[in-house]
């Protein structure tokens, strides 16, 4: 089996209607964040579908595919590379681990980095040094900065909360809606386990001077009363 083989399987169920809407959906007019991205014109669960028939894809080979041009065929390699992880040994993980890194240009749109960032980034590097998500929230590059904040998902589910903060710190100033929303999404997650944590954010990093998006983001599932007084400023 080779990426041609999976790459036959996605194409036959291109739908032109489709890509159209994909092309508008991800931004790829110029100047968008998505710029010049292709589609086929496949739907999410298709595309893990036949991401689940092709777990035994070579790594070569679906590195091959992660490389592709079009959107649906890297995501379909990243869902593969997922499956690969979530069974493999340590010796498995650390090859899928180094093929992410290596190919983190591919990795290019939000949908790419949250389908993969944190079962990936996130599960291998919960038990070692977790420099390069700094790295990483400090690059010039959007999706690698989201990268970071994402793959803290994994550590914020097992209660620990701590570099998820700090990249939120690092972040919290970032001018791009896309990076607003990942802040305020993981400081959600922090919330919903513990929402005095959440809080102590907020309050120690001006809620107030926060952006509006990540602000909104970050309360949406706060009481009404208490999600109003922090909107108005009145907490």
């Amino acid at each position: 089996m080779d990426c041609k083989t999976v790459q036959s399987k996605l194409r036959a169920q291109a739908d032109q209607s489709v890509a159209e809407h994909s092309r508008r959906f991800f931004k790829t007019g110029p100047g968008e964040y998505g710029e010049g991205d292709r589609f086929l014109g496949l739907r999410v669960p298709l595309q893990r579908k036949i991401a689940r028939s092709h777990q035994t894809l070579p790594m070569e080979e679906t590195e091959r595919l992660l490389q592709s041009e079009f959107h649906e065929e890297r995501l379909t390699a990243l869902f593969i590379l997922v499956y690969k992880f979530e069974k493999g040994g340590n010796q498995k993980r650390e090859a899928i681990y180094r093929c992410y890194l290596r190919n983190l240009e591919q990795v290019n749109n939000w949908d790419l980095v949250d389908s993969s960032a944190p079962k990936i980034m996130g599960p291998y590097l919960e038990q070692r040094d977790r420099s390069i998500l700094y790295r990483l929230a400090k690059s010039n590059n959007l999706w690698r900065r989201r990268i970071a904040m994402i793959s803290c998902m994994h550590f914020i589910r097992k209660g620990d909360f701590e570099d998820a903060l700090n990249i939120a710190r690092i972040l919290r100033d970032d001018t791009h809606d896309l990076i607003q929303k990942a802040v305020g999404w993981m400081l959600r997650e922090i919330g919903h386990i513990d929402i005095k944590v959440e809080e102590q954010f907020l309050k120690e990093n001006r809620y107030r001077e926060l952006p509006r998006t990540l602000l909104r983001y970050a309360i949406e599932k706060f009481p009404e009363e208490k999600r109003q007084a922090y909107l108005s400023g009145n907490m």
